[in-house]
Formats: structure tokens, C-alpha cells, sequence
């Protein structure tokens, strides 16, 4: 171990100035930073809104600066953190934040976004938050937290070594994401731009379907050591349905769950709180129950075809009609009844296996790339404990 002294975060850091564009400026436009506009695998803010000071929302108090590191004070587990870019400068945050400025003098602003982005401080946020429906934590909490304090030389140095290897990771991430411009490029080619709809295909609501279309139990269960996997939308962020680091619950509690919500393979899974429309298709037989953050579609196998129908909310159509309808500020979730008002095409069955076809092989593409991402995230998080205890 290191004989790097420790300190509070608290003294660390400068507050934010406030102030309440409804007063202030209430003619001005002005960039707001809510808390869905961190994209909490990414560790970026993406989304933020320009408002009217008039049309502010009560939350939007904090002005942000350039390097400033934005910690969500709610679900600590998800790790909502995020810096603020040079283009941000001047903004406005939601109180929902606590706003973390470092004193240049003693703490780099590098090294601390790697702080609060550390399997640690996400371990000790986690411990102290309270609410079982709706964790969170104070400013207080966090600026009472301890970090590793060593020179700013060091703190320099293991800034830069984690920032390369985010660095990797951004890359895989962005072949990601052109992975899924591929499949929307594929179901366009096919079936063109479904606004327009000049193939004339059959257009319906998501409800008409699906033979059920439910979410999971509103209830948080009791957990075991082991039993029966829970499913929440942190095992479906791939699009993949991931048994990995789930929570158990006993064989009594999932039959009570799965009377009327019973998994199987040929359903889809979507995530409806958070990150929201991320379809997984059910390809295993394995015994899971879902939280009520999980809308379960039982499909018509008969008119739609499971990878197809879970493709098409990759793509723009469905996730623009998403956006429209979501709805929360600090946690967004869209409600069943919309989903299934969602307006979906519904080509011939012949149609819907080639574009299946064709995007198996991205696919196996997207499997490879999060594979490689996974073992990168492990990497990351044996070098963040390593370095924050100056073994590097």
C-alpha cells in the first residue's frame, strides 16, 4: 500500500455559483444539463436542452464550468458522472448534480473524474445511499467521501493512463454505434424511411403484436446468495440478455413473480426506465424473473418475427417515437400504454428473415466488439484500484 495520505473531497473543491434563470434572465436562452443528459456508459453529456429562463425547470440552479465533474446524486449505482466540456462552459445544471470544481493547487481535475468513475468511490456511494425504491445521496455525503491524495505529479500521471485507456474504449464503443447505423442503413434499404412508407408496408401498433404485453414486479424483492436470476435493464445494456453480476432471488418468490410475467425464449425484453428501447431477444431457457423496469412483449410468432421486430428498435423510427414519449426528469421511463402505441412496420414474413439475415452478421460483429469491451472494463477497474493505491 501507498503512503499517499488521504483526504475529503469537500476540501478539495470550490462551489458552483446559482442562480435562478426565471429571475435572473427570463428572456435569455440558456444550455441545461438534466440528468438524463449523462450517458452513464460513456461518462459524457449528451442532450442537453436550451431553454427559455422563463420555462426553467425548479432543478436548473447550478452554473457550470469548463472541467467541472457532474456526480448524479441519484442511483449511485449507475455512476451518472461526467465532465464538462469546453462548449458547456457557462451552463446550467440540474440540481440533481453535485457539482465538483478541484482546486487546481492541490487536486487535477484528470484525476478526480477517474475518482468518482472508480469501482471505490462507486462501491462507497452505493453503501451510503438510502431509499429502496429511489437510492441516492447528498452533497454532503459526497464531499465527506475520502480519496487518495498523492502529488499533483502522480495525480497527472495516473490521469493520463486511464484516460488512454478509456481512450480504447471510446473507440470500441464508437465502432458500436456505427454497428447500429449499419442496421438502420439495412432496414431503410429494405423498407425505406417508415414516415414516408412509399413501400406500403402494413403499419401497427406495437400492442397488436404481442399476445402480453407486461413489465416486470413494481416490488424490490428479497435477494439471495443464490436461486433464480433478476433481471434489471443493467443486464440488457448490450442488447444481449446478460446473466453476469445479477441479483438472485429464491425459487418460492420467482413462482409468486412468474404467475402472471413468466419469461421464455421467443419473447423480447425491453428496457423501459433510463436507458430506454434497448430490446433484447429471449434465446435462452433459463428460469429469470424482471424487474418493473422490464416491459416483457409475448409476440404473435405467426405475423412478426422475433429478431426482426427487437431490430427494429434499433433503429431511428422506433427510438424517435420513444423520445417523444418519455417521460420523468431525473429518471425517464415510458409508460406500457405507450409502448404499446408505438407504431411499428410489419412487412411480409419472407421480408422480415432477409433483413434478419442480413444483420446476423453484424451481430456477430456487435458480440465480438462487446466481448472486447467487457474485458476491457474488467481491465479498467484492476488498473483504477491499482493506481489509486499507487501500485502503478
Amino acid at each position: 500500500m501507498n503512503h499517499w495520505k488521504t483526504a475529503m473531497l469537500g476540501d478539495l473543491v470550490e462551489p458552483a455559483d446559482t442562480w435562478n434563470p426565471a429571475k435572473a434572465a427570463s428572456d435569455e436562452v440558456f444550455d441545461y444539463i438534466d440528468l438524463s443528459a449523462v450517458d452513464q456508459e460513456a461518462k459524457l453529456i449528451r442532450g442537453t436542452q436550451k431553454l427559455v429562463g422563463a420555462e426553467a425547470p425548479s432543478r436548473a440552479r447550478q452554473l457550470v464550468a469548463k472541467g467541472d465533474v457532474l456526480v448524479s446524486t441519484v442511483r449511485p449505482n449507475l455512476n451518472g458522472v461526467a465532465k464538462v466540456p469546453e462548449e458547456l462552459d457557462g451552463a446550467t445544471a440540474s440540481t440533481g448534480f453535485c457539482v465538483l470544481r478541484a482546486r487546481s493547487a492541490v487536486l487535477h481535475s484528470g484525476y478526480l473524474f477517474n475518482w468518482v468513475k472508480s469501482p471505490v468511490f462507486i462501491g462507497d456511494m452505493v453503501r451510503k445511499a438510502t431509499g429502496a425504491s429511489y437510492p441516492a445521496v447528498s452533497d454532503r455525503i459526497i464531499f465527506e467521501s475520502k480519496l487518495p491524495l498523492p502529488s499533483l505529479v502522480d495525480q497527472r500521471r495516473i490521469s493520463d493512463l486511464l484516460d488512454r485507456t478509456e481512450a480504447l474504449r471510446a473507440k470500441r464503443r464508437a465502432a458500436l454505434s456505427e454497428l447500429d447505423a449499419l442496421t438502420q442503413s439495412i432496414f431503410l434499404d429494405l423498407f425505406g424511411d417508415p414516415r414516408e412508407n412509399r413501400s406500403h408496408c402494413k403499419m401497427v401498433a406495437l400492442g397488436e403484436l404481442c399476445v402480453k404485453l407486461v413489465d416486470g414486479t413494481h416490488k424490490t424483492p428479497s435477494y439471495t446468495a443464490a436461486g433464480v436470476p433478476f433481471i434489471t435493464v443493467r443486464n440488457m445494456a448490450t442488447g444481449t440478455l446478460n446473466f453476469e453480476g445479477t441479483k438472485f432471488i429464491s425459487e418460492d418468490e420467482h413462482a409468486i413473480l412468474t404467475r402472471h410475467v413468466h419469461p421464455e425464449r421467443g419473447d423480447i425484453l425491453v428496457s423501459k426506465d433510463g436507458t430506454i428501447g434497448v430490446a433484447c431477444p429471449v434465446e435462452t431457457d433459463r428460469n429469470f424473473s424482471i424487474f418493473v423496469s422490464v416491459a416483457l412483449l409475448k409476440i404473435k410468432h405467426d405475423i412478426v418475427d422475433q429478431l426482426f421486430l427487437a431490430g427494429q428498435f434499433r433503429t431511428d423510427w422506433i427510438q424517435s417515437q420513444i423520445r417523444a414519449g418519455t417521460k420523468g426528469i431525473a429518471i425517464r421511463h415510458l409508460h406500457l400504454n405507450d409502448f404499446k402505441k408505438l407504431r411499428v412496420l410489419l412487412p411480409a414474413l419472407t421480408l422480415q428473415k432477409e433483413f434478419v439475415r442480413r444483420v446476423v452478421a453484424i451481430e456477430k460483429l456487435r458480440t465480438a466488439h462487446r466481448a472486447w469491451l467487457d474485458k476491457m472494463d474488467t481491465l479498467s477497474a484492476g488498473l483504477q484500484f491499482r493506481a489509486f493505491r499507487g501500485e502503478l
